[in-house]
């Protein structure tokens, strides 16, 4: 049911349909089908072999969702504060808060290691469409989730080996199914924390200016990849530039996007329309409130809460402009007239009826199933509901045991024996637990889960028969021993057996949740994923026969590069130019946060050149996950780092707007001179500049 070689087809096509017409600028490519052409015809560049490998090999994704690069040969990587926060949180203990302070190792034997981080780096790409598509052939819903389960565990066991510890590989769908590529990853499980500022500098003028520009922001981590307890051996990596880009000159960005939807079907966007996206915002709404007014109470409390509030609020904000574009109904409707039009044209030829008419309306129907399913399946399957550290780490050793027993092409991705270091590592990671911050959090999401189920709800009657649900969050949190690393990892290998026979009340919790984990999963695969990937493939073989590789897939949180120029846009007839400048962070700053620089930005300041570049906007196509990007001239030098997009931006899940959407990054100068003259980091501007 996935896409096959279909060149008769694709003749058939070119007559009815026009090649669609992208923006300068637009999209997320593969490093192995880059618009060389488009290059060379707009800025007489033509990328070589090895500059993309280059490219490919001095990237890395960051497993916890962010992108980022190696910046010198001896394993050094860059990304953003924000996506070191799992890592500064599992480091800080009470009085040592590590998001609140600044931290530089000034020797490697006072870098500290994250407790739970992995870093990957891409060094295999291959086209397994053909597998694929002989795997899935014919089959629908329950049958077609199990044949594509048991191929993609096929491949991706035999491309691991016998080294899960050094390998990670996926199978990952291009073109919602038009092409399925294996990628293979070197991980990298020994991460290591070398410099952070403190989110108070790294988040400048927080809440207020997230999404926004102009932006004056130092948003940006060093970490170090270590292999047998050394610094692993990196030879491509991006060296950084002295000087940042000037204004019109093309820049690429190397990074991770997440997910678009650019071409999902209409029936697709409106679910995201209602529920997803109001439902979402109710939920994060009601934990964002109980978040500050914990944060309130004490120090020790908002230290503790800080990282989860950070990407609450962020979450609120991305999500509600995201609501807002699919309501802004000018771009909508032109979606509206695209779908219609191709609707069209295959309804007036039989064959192309014949083989794809039904698509659209297969999907709507699995949509609207999908919507009937949203809250069982966000609550429960998603763990919206069970919002605890604690719990998490108690349900990830029960569905592991169930997992476990069954054999490996009938597992869940993440229980698959290639993926289980990394589950493994986060199981027993030492990073503190806070008991009375995860009876709050429990409590409250399992009061927020029976309020919009319903007390009715077979959940709700077997979990809370006999007490309340804050009654049982608190039985099970102030109950547990899984605050032990000894206790999990006792746990984890008595396997099933060991879990069955628990008496630990967080353990009877989750045990009691798994069977409703285990239907809503099966349900939701079977009878909204499946015949979502099934039809949307079917949509994919019928634009991929006629545009091939000429258009680019949505993203898959898999390695892309885009490129564009820096330069600024037009906002409300006024031109917002590409740069701001250290200077401007000065003017810009208050005595009072989220607008109040740290004492050691105060005390520079005399030292720092105010005309220096502190961020930049660029017309290169990014979403989230592009966070920690590095931003490379045609050099291959690093002259940015991305960490946010403006407003505009936001859409661009489901379009790009070349007129108007940004990226916004540090400047490279902005980082040698802040790394030079604020923190007097010598050594790792050393390291960053010489590669020694």
């Amino acid at each position: 049911m996935r896409y096959r070689g279909f060149g008769l087809w694709a003749a058939i096509l070119l007559g009815l349909l026009q090649l669609p017409v992208a923006h300068a600028g637009e999209g997320m490519w593969p490093l192995s089908n880059l618009p060389v052409a488009t290059l060379k015809q707009r800025f007489g560049f033509s990328p070589s072999a090895q500059w993309i490998e280059h490219v490919q090999l001095a990237s890395v994704r960051l497993a916890e969702g962010c992108s980022g690069s190696f910046v010198s040969p001896h394993g050094l990587v860059l990304s953003n504060h924000h996506c070191a926060v799992e890592c500064l949180e599992g480091l800080s203990r009470p009085g040592h808060n590590l998001m609140a302070s600044d931290f530089y190792a000034a020797t490697r034997n006072e870098e500290l290691k994250c407790p739970a981080m992995e870093v990957e780096q891409i060094v295999q790409q291959r086209n397994v469409t053909a597998a694929v598509n002989h795997a899935t052939r014919g089959k629908t819903g329950a049958a077609y989730a199990a044949a594509l389960r048991a191929v993609t565990s096929r491949l991706e066991s035999a491309c691991v080996g016998s080294d899960a510890h050094r390998w990670r590989c996926q199978v990952v769908p291009l073109y919602h199914g038009g092409q399925d590529w294996l990628y293979k990853y070197r991980r990298y499980q020994d991460v290591r924390l070398v410099f952070v500022p403190s989110q108070a500098t790294s988040f400048f003028g927080g809440y207020p200016d997230n999404f926004n520009y102009p932006r004056y922001d130092f948003d940006l981590s060093v970490l170090r990849v270590y292999v047998h307890g050394k610094p692993a051996d990196t030879p491509d990596y991006f060296r950084i530039a002295a000087h940042g880009p000037r204004a019109g000159e093309l820049v690429f960005t190397s990074g991770n996007p997440g997910a678009t939807e650019r071409d999902d079907t209409i029936a697709q966007l409106e679910t995201l329309r209602y529920p997803v996206f109001p439902k979402l915002l109710q939920y994060l709404g009601h934990q964002q409130g109980l978040l500050e007014a914990y944060s309130a109470e004490s120090r020790h409390n908002a230290d503790i809460a800080s990282g989860t509030l950070f990407f609450m609020d962020n979450a609120i904000k991305s999500i509600d402009g995201q609501l807002a574009a699919l309501n802004d109904a000018r771009p909508f409707a032109r979606k509206v007239k695209a779908e219609a039009a191709l609707r069209a044209k295959v309804a007036a030829n039989a064959s192309l009826k014949r083989r794809y008419g039904g698509a659209w309306s297969a999907i709507a129907a699995a949509e609207r199933r999908g919507r009937s399913l949203f809250l069982p399946y966000w609550f429960i399957v998603r763990h919206a509901g069970f919002n605890a550290h604690l719990f998490n780490i108690a349900f990830s050793i029960v569905l592991g045991a169930h997992e476990r027993t069954l054999p490996e092409g009938e597992r869940i991705s993440s229980y698959r024996a290639a993926n289980l270091p990394q589950l493994e590592q986060e199981l027993f990671s030492p990073a503190p637990v806070h008991p009375h911050y995860d009876a709050l959090m429990l409590s409250s999401s399992l009061t927020m889960m029976r309020n919009l189920l319903g007390s009715d709800a077979p959940i709700s009657v077997a979990l809370f028969a006999h007490a309340s649900p804050q009654q049982r969050a608190e039985q099970a949190v102030f109950g547990t021993k899984l605050a032990s690393i000894a206790v999990r990892k006792a746990l984890w290998s008595g396997g099933e057996q060991a879990v069955v026979a628990s008496h630990d009340p967080m353990i009877v919790l989750a045990r009691e949740m798994l069977p409703f984990y285990l239907k809503f999963h099966k349900t939701y695969e079977d009878e909204v994923t499946a015949p979502v990937e099934a039809n949307t493939a079917k949509i994919a073989r019928l634009r991929f026969a006629l545009y091939g590789t000429s258009i680019y897939p949505d993203a898959t949180f898999t390695e892309r590069v885009s490129y564009g120029v820096v330069k600024g846009w037009v906002r409300d007839g006024k031109l917002v130019p590409p740069f701001t400048t250290i200077g401007g962070l000065y003017r810009h700053a208050r005595s009072y946060a989220p607008l109040q620089l740290s004492p050691r930005w105060l005390a520079a300041r005399h030292t720092l050149d105010p005309k220096t570049p502190m961020n930049f906007v660029s017309s290169n196509d990014i979403v989230g996950g592009n966070s920690g990007s590095p931003v490379i001239d045609r050099q291959g030098r690093l002259v940015g780092l991305i960490f946010d997009g403006n407003p505009p931006s936001l859409g661009g899940a489901f379009w790009y707007d070349g007129e108007k959407n940004r990226a916004v990054s540090v400047d490279s100068a902005a980082i040698l001179a802040a790394l030079k003259h604020v923190y007097h980091a010598d050594a790792l501007v050393q390291e960053l500049t010489t590669g020694h």
